[in-house]
This record gives structure tokens, sequence and C-alpha cells, in this order.
């Protein structure tokens, strides 16, 4: 978001309240807290991992079980107190308590919420979006003063980034579900697959990306009519054509080693998803 946010601030000559050193340490602030939730998470799932994935075990196979609960506590503090700090040195404020409830939520979710049904994954989505929402949090003044900034375009660009890392990883969450159905099922998880059974999921799954590929080609005919051909192009072939790839093999899928590939390919738009931010940069 900063790629939308500075140029959109630099042309009613105003500064973020984030400058290059501060988007870092925010930066490194999601980074250190979302680690320690994957720490806690394979500290919480050994078992589970142990049937699902015993070829990239990490827990007590490359990292002991007393230096996960060490590392997970160090990464969250760190940054927990990045948040604070940026609170206390910047114009932001309540970073610091975002950053406590996202720690806590996380290790909510790896202790109960990952085996509830649609909780887990709502939450996990909720998060992810989060991170791309919370550098439009750090500019809240703004909004304040609608009148010195494009307020409107940066509200519509924001949730339009927020809601495609949503669907994104809504969908994600429950492929891995459907690729973890062996351990989950044997430890008396509620997932999806488990309880809906393997059709019903994909239709939601389906549902999603029907939704998703809607939405991205609407955007793409926007694109056309203010001719980013770059941003067209780049949409097409690192963002739709994946999407549509993922729709078509998704009810060929069968195999943990399937749902894999479907989750990598997830992952690898969301990023590109996500990196395509770059073109407002470009372009204003």
């Amino acid at each position: 978001m900063y790629c939308v946010l500075q140029p959109l601030l630099a042309a009613s000559n105003k500064k973020p309240s984030l400058n290059p050193f501060h988007f870092f340490l925010l930066i490194l602030s999601s980074v250190f807290i979302a680690a320690a939730g994957y720490i806690i998470n394979d500290y919480f799932d050994l078992n589970i991992d142990r049937i699902n994935k015993p070829q990239r075990l990490i827990v007590q196979k490359i990292i002991s079980r007393r230096w996960t609960i060490l590392w997970h506590f160090f990464l969250s503090m760190f940054g927990v107190a990045i948040g604070f700090y940026l609170d206390l040195t910047t114009r932001v404020t309540l970073l610091g308590f975002s950053n406590l409830i996202c720690a806590c939520l996380l290790f909510i979710y790896s202790i109960s919420l990952k085996k509830k049904l649609l909780a887990g994954n709502i939450l996990i989505s909720l998060l992810t979006a989060w991170t791309v929402l919370v550098v439009s949090w750090c500019e809240a003044r703004f909004f304040f003063n609608p009148a010195d900034v494009n307020i409107h375009k940066i509200i519509r660009i924001t949730f339009l980034y927020t809601g495609f890392a949503f669907v994104i990883s809504l969908i994600r969450e429950a492929v891995k579900d459907m690729e973890d159905i062996e351990g989950d099922r044997k430890f008396d998880c509620k997932t999806m697959p488990i309880v809906w059974g393997f059709n019903a999921s994909k239709i939601y799954v389906a549902i999603w990306l029907v939704t998703l590929i809607l939405s991205l080609v609407l955007l793409l005919l926007y694109m056309l009519q203010i001719h980013w051909w770059f941003s067209v192009i780049y949409c097409l072939i690192l963002i739709i054509i994946p999407v549509l790839k993922i729709f078509q093999t998704l009810f060929k899928a069968k195999t943990p080693e399937d749902f894999h590939k479907l989750s990598t390919l997830l992952k690898f738009v969301m990023f590109t998803g996500i990196l395509s931010m770059i073109f407002f940069r470009i372009y204003s």
C-alpha cells in the first residue's frame, strides 16, 4: 500500500506518517508476528504434521520444542515492541496494541480455532487482509481531513487489495484443509472437508474462485479504459490465468500432493496480486 499512498499524498503535498525507515520497521513487525504465528502453530500441530507432512517437520527435527516456545515469545515481543515504538516516534496510533491483538489471535488460532469449522479459516484470512490494511491505518489521520487528500481513492484502493488478500487467503485455507485431511481427521479436527466432505468443500472454493475471477475481469476492463497496458498484461498473465488454472484443476484434485500444488499456486497469485500495487507508483 505504500506504493499507492505515497504518490497520492505527495500529489497533495502531504508527507506520509511513515518514512522509508519506519515503513521498513512496519514490515519487520508484521514479519516477526507472522513468523511467531507459524512457529507456535507448528508447535501445537506436531502430531498432526507427523502424518500430513513428515518430510517437512521443523519442530523437534530442526528446532527443539523448548526453543520453539522461546522463538515464538521473542518474535512476538519484538513485533509488538516495534509497533509501540512506531506509536511513540511517528503520528501512527494504536499500532502496538493492534500488533499485540494479532499475536494473541494467532496463539488462540493455534491452540483452538484451527480445529473448528470455518472459524480458523476466517481468522487467518482477516489477519492476512490486515497486513494490507495496516498501512492505510498508519495514515488514518488524513481520513479526518478528507479535503486535504484524495481520500476516496485511497479508501477504494485499500479495500480492493484488502478484499483480494482476504478472498485469496480464504480459498487457500480451504485448500490446505483438504490437503491435511488425514492428520486432521485422526486428531478430531472439525475442518471443512471433514464436516462437509470433499465435494461440498470444492464447491465452496469454486464459488470464491468465480467471485475472484469476475472481480478481476471487471478490474481488467477498467484498466483497459484508462490505458494501463502494462498492468493489463501483468494482471492477465500473472493473476487471472493462474486463477483460471486453479479453477480448472480444483475438481480433478484428489491427493494431498494435488492440493499442495494448488496451495502453492495460490501463494503465487497472492504474491503477484499484492505486487501489482507497484503500477500505482509507475502510473502516478
